[in-house]
């Protein structure tokens, strides 16, 4: 397997105040026998806070063990809630999809056979570039002609919706949050027209790509009501998909197997911009009352080798890498 981290934007194209260094990038697993094979571009959830490494590594490693060449997806976050994401996530997506487009010779890849697979948060991302890929151009001219339409999409326990069956938090790490004094109660900040515009479930057209949707029915953190949202708006617009919702098991289930619930994610490159800012709140860089600073720590305790809590495989759900699989074979010519 040839496994290596490309950095996708070049000096001088890339601007995030709370990068600190961080640039996203893109870490391949690929084969090397030679063979062109269709493209899985990964891309964890974590509320547009982290890059969860749960559902990176071993997922691409699935997809890599089915065939084909895979990729993980590091894209900016906003884990201090202090500076809007806006479309940076977007552009982050789909430089990444142009980027494998124009090296698709050196990563023995079909340009047409790109699918991405998108976790909670990372599934609000793959599903927004599948609905709005028209407004994100690329400002370089080495992209010129390469689009940034998937071919197909895997949106895993997706964020869809802005309305009343939304993961506010997720929406307030994109569009800006404000808490409120006198209750202490986190608010988003963003304007009427950017939620609406962030809800996918309204943008969905006939040109939106094949999309494959699961969730479970007993998702805790993000409403069920958000795939089948997405599910009917393809529906509606002719969109070929396949929705798939498992009787039970909570968010973030990854693979559902034994191989995520053993824990063993791999290395935690995906939470690259995370640890910078760590650093930079523990040296002082990031001025931060010592309350908050120590609950920071303690949320990311799991991310530096600490075992939170026992995981359990979902048997049911653990069977939607095959049932994917065998969709886009059948369904897209893909595989």
């Amino acid at each position: 397997m040839q496994n290596e981290k490309t950095v996708i934007w070049e000096e001088g194209e890339y601007s995030y105040p709370m990068a600190f260094g961080f640039v996203p990038n893109i870490m391949s697993y690929l084969h090397e026998d030679g063979k062109v094979r269709p493209c899985m571009l990964v891309v964890p959830g974590g509320g547009y806070c982290v890059v969860s490494p749960t559902e990176g590594e071993i997922v691409a490693k699935r997809f890599y063990e089915a065939g084909y060449q895979a990729f993980v997806l590091t894209y900016t976050t906003n884990i201090l809630m202090s500076v809007p994401l806006k479309t940076q996530p977007m552009e982050d997506l789909s430089r990444a999809i142009r980027y494998i487009r124009k090296h698709a010779g050196e990563f023995r890849v079909d340009p047409g056979k790109v699918v991405v697979c998108g976790f909670s948060a990372g599934g609000h991302l793959c599903g927004s570039v599948c609905v709005h890929y028209n407004d994100i151009a690329d400002k370089s001219e080495k992209y010129a002609g390469l689009s940034n339409r998937p071919d197909a999409a895997i949106l895993s326990y997706p964020v869809i919706s802005s309305g009343s069956q939304s993961h506010s938090g997720s929406f307030s790490a994109l569009l800006g949050m404000e808490i409120d004094p006198a209750t202490g109660e986190q608010h988003c900040t963003g304007t009427e027209a950017e939620l609406e515009y962030m809800s996918l479930e309204k943008h969905v057209t006939p040109d939106t790509p094949p999309c494959f949707l699961w969730q479970t029915a007993t998702d805790e953190q993000v409403p069920v009501e958000n795939s089948y949202l997405f599910a009917e708006s393809c529906r509606k617009s002719g969109v070929p998909h396949a929705h798939h919702v498992f009787s039970g098991g909570p968010h973030g289930l990854s693979l559902a197997d034994e191989v995520w619930a053993s824990q063993d994610f791999g290395e935690p490159y995906t939470m690259d911009q995370v640890f910078r800012i760590v650093s930079a709140v523990k040296d002082g860089t990031i001025p931060m009352p010592e309350e908050a600073k120590k609950e920071l720590l303690a949320q990311l305790s799991w991310s530096e080798g600490e075992v939170k809590a026992e995981l359990q495989p979902v048997e049911e759900a653990a069977a939607w890498p095959d049932l994917a699989v065998t969709w886009l074979k059948n369904c897209c010519g893909i595989g």
